[in-house]
């Protein structure tokens, strides 16, 4: 259970704890917990109190870019609300997590690198105290955790996972970022493939898995980003043979320049739009040895400092 305890009206004003009931959640599902106030002593008035969910993404501006905190979920707990001195105050709260919500723990381990935080605000007379954020842990949804239960099998290597501002062609974003996880490809594939990326956007009914491979060129073979896409229901994504739709696609553009099959369940290659190569979940403790890397730092004052 992680608490956090915000002193918003200085000496003397009101405490202010928000619990949640488990910290550990699948997109989709709900954070549930209560925001508990505890009277100072002296009354106090407080315009709203409102939680949001914020990861690290990185944008890109001309030729700069930057890492910034992004805020991508919010509701209101209350609003209005006059605490006496001494008094205390629960209000219990569930907090819809979206399903595109970056993964940061997958099979129990945690991916590091990804940052993710519920926030509470307190705006009282116009001031807006931020507070501090309390560590949410996100598990991959079962379908994800089968497309990277293959890539473990196949002997990819995580190298690192992070989020990207921007727009991903060809599938039902609702996110302004997407979660990006790359790989070190198998060792029958060096000297071809460079690396290779993979995004998951789903919803109520679908996943879609986005693959990007930059191919490394050759005295006959052009190099370049070749693109894979996968459109399949939670329930098909949970039982398709994974293993080897990965590898004879990884063995199709590194052979014949990237064109790949089309459909619900094959692949949409080739060079297509620049799709940031996305995985949204750490394939931590992935089966087949992929090296996770350090595990993630603990979450301390500096939450999301740089």
């Amino acid at each position: 259970m992680f608490k956090r305890m915000l002193q918003a009206f200085g000496v003397g004003g009101p405490t202010v704890d928000t619990v949640l009931t488990n910290p550990n959640v699948r997109p989709g599902e709900y954070l549930t917990g209560e925001v508990r106030i505890a009277g100072g002593d002296h009354p106090a008035n407080i315009d709203h109190v409102v939680l949001s969910l914020l990861t690290r993404v990185e944008v890109e501006s001309g030729d700069n870019e930057y890492n910034t905190n992004r805020e991508f979920a919010k509701i209101s707990v209350a609003q209005r609300l006059a605490v006496a001195p001494g008094q205390r105050i629960a209000l219990p709260f569930q907090f819809p997590v979206p399903l595109e919500t970056p993964l940061n723990v997958v099979m129990g381990t945690q991916l590091h690198g990804m940052k993710m935080g519920l926030r509470t605000e307190l705006e009282v007379r116009g001031a807006v105290d931020p507070g501090d954020l309390d560590p949410v842990w996100v598990h991959a949804l079962p379908s994800q955790e089968a497309v990277l239960r293959a890539f473990g099998q196949l002997g990819f290597r995580f190298t690192k996972a992070d989020n990207e501002q921007g727009r991903l062609h060809g599938v039902p974003q609702q996110l302004p970022f997407f979660q990006e996880i790359e790989f070190y490809p198998p060792p029958q594939f060096h000297g071809r493939l460079n690396q290779v990326e993979l995004t998951f956007v789903a919803d109520q009914h679908h996943l879609y898995t986005i693959l990007e491979a930059d191919k490394r060129g050759g005295l006959f073979r052009a190099g370049g980003d070749a693109f894979g896409h996968f459109h399949m229901s939670h329930q098909e994504a949970m039982h398709a043979d994974w293993a080897g739709i990965i590898n004879n696609w990884m063995a199709q553009i590194s052979g014949r320049g990237g064109h790949g099959m089309h459909g619900g369940h094959g692949i949409h290659g080739g060079h297509g739009p620049g799709v940031g190569g996305i995985v949204a979940a750490g394939a931590a403790g992935v089966v087949g040895g992929m090296i996770m890397g350090e595990v993630f730092d603990e979450i301390g004052d500096a939450f999301f400092g740089d």
